[in-house]
């Protein structure tokens, strides 16, 4: 028996590649996404747009925006095409036998934001996964993943560490210094790194490769000065009271200030500087069909988190 293919017909590449353009509303972005050419992604569009009608979107040189029929026509399309991908996505996974629980450790609030939408997602598409979720310590970052207690884990960068494997930066944020509120930087709209040589910056006690303290807790400013190293803390809390208390100032991720506001501490925007860059890190040869799913999970998540808030927009 035969079927007539009816002219409303629209093709896999189609699909995708209007899904995802209506996320970018970016002709080489989506192409990168796709990982085909500008001018494939500009032929599915006008053979799409063509079949429907009336334009989708609308181009200039600037920008790409959907017109009102092309954001009915997402609407519409999106739940529909999201169920084909986790019905594929259970059954795949049944096949491989993705099963049984995977232990995943978080470093900050944000990353452990991220680690629990992903989570959440996997519930629901692979219910067969079961995920644990678990806080890193701030004075051992990498103990719990070399001991197994881990498989893998959401943590701040850098990461240089023979043994573990890191993959891509997912989220990335700005700075901010906390400071004690009667702090003479406590009522600046801004600060620099080179202001940090007037402070007493907090550090970490603990089993902490230096790369990585340099990089979070600096020693000295971009010009070379030398920034005072205040009490070693060994978890975020006590942290918050020595800040609070006036006993040194802590330099963290943005995030800090939504998740830890608190009376007895100003939190000032750092600019200036590099942000700060999140992503996942798993034992050297130790990562399975599970991880990878985590990590494709984790990858949707960051480009869902990152609209709303600048702070978190994933780097080119």
């Amino acid at each position: 028996m035969s079927y007539a293919i009816p002219e409303t017909y629209m093709d896999q590449n189609e699909l995708e590649c209007f899904l995802v353009l209506t996320e970018e509303l970016h002709f080489g972005r989506t192409a990168t996404r796709l990982r085909l050419s500008r001018a494939r992604v500009s032929q599915l569009i006008q053979k799409l747009e063509r079949r429907v009608g009336a334009p989708l979107f609308t181009r200039t040189s600037r920008s790409v925006a959907l017109t009102v029929l092309g954001g009915r026509l997402r609407d519409d399309l999106e739940p529909h095409y999201r169920g084909i991908e986790s019905a594929l996505a259970r059954a795949v996974a049944s096949a491989r036998g993705i099963e049984g629980v995977l232990h995943v450790g978080f470093s900050t609030p944000l990353a452990g934001e991220m680690v629990m939408k992903a989570t959440e997602r996997l519930r629901s598409t692979h219910p067969e996964l079961a995920v644990e979720v678990c806080e890193v310590p701030l004075s051992d970052p990498y103990g719990m993943l070399r001991r197994g207690d881990f498989d893998l884990q959401l943590t701040d960068f850098p990461v240089h560490e023979d043994d573990l494997t890191r993959g891509p930066t997912l989220l990335a944020e700005d700075r901010v210094l906390a400071v004690a509120a009667g702090h003479p930087l406590a009522g600046r709209d801004t600060v620099t790194l080179e202001d940090l040589a007037g402070v007493a910056l907090l550090t970490i006690a603990g089993d902490i490769p230096a790369y990585w303290l340099e990089h979070q807790l600096p020693t000295r400013t971009p010009s070379g000065r030398p920034i005072e190293q205040g009490p070693a803390v060994t978890n975020f809390q006590e942290a918050l009271m020595l800040v609070a208390g006036g006993g040194g100032a802590l330099l963290a991720g943005a995030h800090v200030a939504l998740y830890h506001g608190r009376p007895g501490i100003s939190y000032v925007p750092v600019v200036g500087d590099r942000p700060l860059g999140y992503g996942l890190m798993w034992r050297s040869g130790g990562g399975n069909r599970a991880i990878e799913l985590f990590g494709r999970t984790a990858r949707e998540i960051a480009r869902d988190m990152a609209p709303a808030d600048p702070r978190r927009a994933v780097p080119d």
